[in-house]
Order: C-alpha cells, then sequence, then structure tokens
C-alpha cells in the first residue's frame, strides 16, 4: 500500500523532472533554483491530493504542476507584480492546481474514505473542488485586500526611493549583507 508521504516523494520529483525541461526549453540548460522550485511545486501541489491518488496519477499532476508553476512564474515578469520569493506562482497556482487535480484522479481505490474523481466516473467531486478554489480564493483576495489596505494606511507598503536603492540591510540595520 502507498502512503500520502510515498504520493508526495514521487509528485516532488515528476515536478522537479517537468520543471528542468521547461528551464532547458526556455533558457537551454536547467538551474538548481528551478531544480528546487519543481520540487516545491509539486509539493505545493500534491498537498490537497496526496492521500487520494495513487502513484500514477502523482506522475501526471507532478508533470502538470511543473508546467504551470514554471509558466506562472515566468508570468509575473510580463505582467510585473512583484513577487520575490514565487509564493503566488508555486504556492498559489500549485495549491489551486492541486485542488483541482484531486477532483480529477481521486480514487476510492486508494482511499476508500475519500470520493471518486473525474476519472473514476464522478464530476461531481471537480465541481466541489472547483467551488473550494473558488471560496477559498475569493476569500483570501479579500482578506489580503484589507490587511494591506490597513498596512498603507497606517505604516505604508513601499519603502524611500533612497531606502530602496540603498537597500534593507544598510537602511534598516546599518550593515551591508554582500558586497
Amino acid at each position: 500500500m502507498i502512503s500520502a508521504a510515498d504520493t508526495a516523494f514521487i509528485l516532488a520529483a515528476a515536478g522537479m523532472v517537468m520543471w528542468i525541461v521547461m528551464e532547458w526549453l526556455k533558457i537551454g540548460r536547467p538551474t538548481t533554483l528551478g531544480a528546487a522550485s519543481g520540487a516545491i511545486a509539486g509539493l505545493a501541489t500534491i498537498t490537497p491530493a496526496a492521500g487520494f491518488v495513487g502513484p500514477q496519477a502523482a506522475v501526471v499532476i507532478g508533470l502538470i504542476a511543473g508546467v504551470i508553476c514554471f509558466a506562472a512564474v515566468n508570468l509575473k515578469m510580463r505582467l510585473g507584480y512583484d513577487d520575490s520569493l514565487d509564493v503566488v506562482g508555486i504556492h498559489g497556482v500549485g495549491g489551486m492546481a492541486g485542488t483541482l487535480l484531486l477532483g480529477v484522479f481521486a480514487s476510492t481505490a486508494v482511499n476508500p474514505a475519500g470520493a471518486d474523481g473525474l476519472l473514476a466516473g464522478s464530476a461531481a467531486q471537480l465541481g466541489r473542488q472547483a467551488v473550494g478554489v473558488l471560496v477559498v480564493g475569493g476569500y483570501a483576495f479579500a482578506v489580503s485586500w484589507m490587511l494591506l489596505k490597513g498596512l498603507h494606511a497606517s505604516m505604508g507598503l513601499r519603502l524611500s526611493e533612497e531606502n530602496e536603492v540603498l537597500g534593507l540591510d544598510y537602511a534598516e540595520h546599518s550593515e551591508t549583507a554582500y558586497n
């Protein structure tokens, strides 16, 4: 019997492999940061589904995670939003994808306490997962927006231009981390 930990390991490996392939196609070589990002993308994507999908589904989900999270991280350059740790592209997009893919690949053969997904004959689970993504996404957006508005009103969201040029290490701590 395969465990959720085994499934997560398989998916992380598949996500890493696909991210490396995507880097090879885009920039001509893989990077260690890309390999780590791919593994994390796989882990973020499998989190909702780990206990409900088998190893074959984990490989497919991992490959999908590598492609869509890579694309989401690269999209931020074109859209111009600030996501220095790729949280939106890896955890946000990966988590949403994993939640939806659970509705596709879930199987009561893997976990009898769960539900069957689309490929096991039940479109209803995919619908429930989609509603969950919309509700949680809407809630997260609303709460984040309110917190950002509160922070902006109380202390601002940006550094002064001078401190941005100096860097936070020097501006806040009078030290330099990198020369």
